[in-house]
């Protein structure tokens, strides 16, 4: 039987289905290859998956450690214009899809507006001057949020997401409205983020994710792959602190590691994420997880 390739989603792709389903039907002759495979195949579709945000922390690193101090453009500027370059390019050659592009737009909306109300606050300052700009606010952090809801569009794709006990809409879209209220909120009254934790262990409490990283769905529960995610974006924002893209109070004298605490934060937010992008893809259910099986004698075919 045929099967769909997520690579036929991204036109340039394409053309190595076939080549690539030749070196998979090579590496499954034995089981330690196959396992191998499988293996590197996931870091290559999780790295895929990461295109518009890795894209974004290499020109961090970059501008912070080349980008002329003296230069009549500032810094933010520059990334400014250089993530909206990356945006037109990935649109053009394809790599990017016009749903992938709407969560983006979205979440850059939603980003900012929380950004330009943080800063006034002093949670956290952008320490360098810039043009383009609301209030205290560089109009590039609002790519930062982008690229986590780009890395979910494209994953979901990329791994043919498939979901048992998924939660429907109006509780996600319920949970997320409180979890995006109390970032404000919090500021004047009791900050509820250990009732939200809770209603997202309720809600998601029984989710299991089916995801196809070669042949067949493999499983986890939806919860811990959302902490998986959470982490590695802790782990992503410690880079942006270092190389001086924003700052939180305790950094602006020495740089040290981001508050284990804000971990919690970007759970919050990858739910307000999720929720973006599961309205744009709708979340399809495993009627039967697949049991392991032999790759097809048949290449997978290419979308119509």
């Amino acid at each position: 039987m045929l099967r769909a390739s997520a690579a036929a989603t991204w036109p340039p792709l394409r053309r190595f289905i076939v080549g690539e389903w030749r070196l998979g039907r090579f590496m499954a002759r034995r089981r330690s290859s196959a396992w191998l495979y499988e293996f590197l195949r996931f870091g290559i579709k999780q790295g895929w998956a990461c295109l518009f945000g890795g894209i974004a922390i290499a020109l961090m690193i970059a501008t912070y450690r080349l980008y002329p101090a003296t230069a009549p453009l500032a810094r933010y500027d520059f990334l400014f214009l250089c993530m909206i370059a990356v945006q037109l390019a990935l649109l053009a050659s394809r790599l990017e899809t016009l749903d992938e592009a709407k969560v983006i737009v979205i979440y850059h909306v939603v980003g900012t507006v929380m950004e330009i109300f943080k800063t006034s606050m002093g949670s956290w300052i952008y320490p360098e001057p810039s043009f383009f700009r609301i209030s205290g606010v560089p109009l590039f952090t609002g790519f930062m949020y982008s690229c986590i809801g780009s890395y979910l569009c494209r994953a979901w794709r990329l791994f043919d997401f498939r979901f048992g006990r998924h939660p429907s809409r109006l509780p996600l879209i319920a949970l997320s409205v409180a979890i995006y209220l109390n970032f404000f909120t919090h500021h004047y009254m009791s900050d509820l983020r250990v009732l939200l934790f809770v209603a997202a262990a309720l809600l998601f409490g029984r989710t299991t994710i089916y995801f196809k990283v070669w042949g067949h769905h493999r499983s986890m529960p939806l919860l811990l792959g959302l902490v998986l995610v959470s982490l590695f974006v802790w782990f992503a924002e410690n880079i942006g602190t270092y190389t001086k893209i924003w700052l939180y109070p305790s950094q602006q004298q020495a740089w040290a590691l981001v508050s284990p605490a804000k971990f919690g934060s970007w759970f919050l937010l990858l739910i307000i994420s999720y929720t973006l992008v599961s309205l744009i893809n709708a979340p399809q259910a495993m009627i039967e997880p697949q049991a392991a099986k032999p790759i097809s004698d048949e290449p997978e075919r290419k979308a119509a």
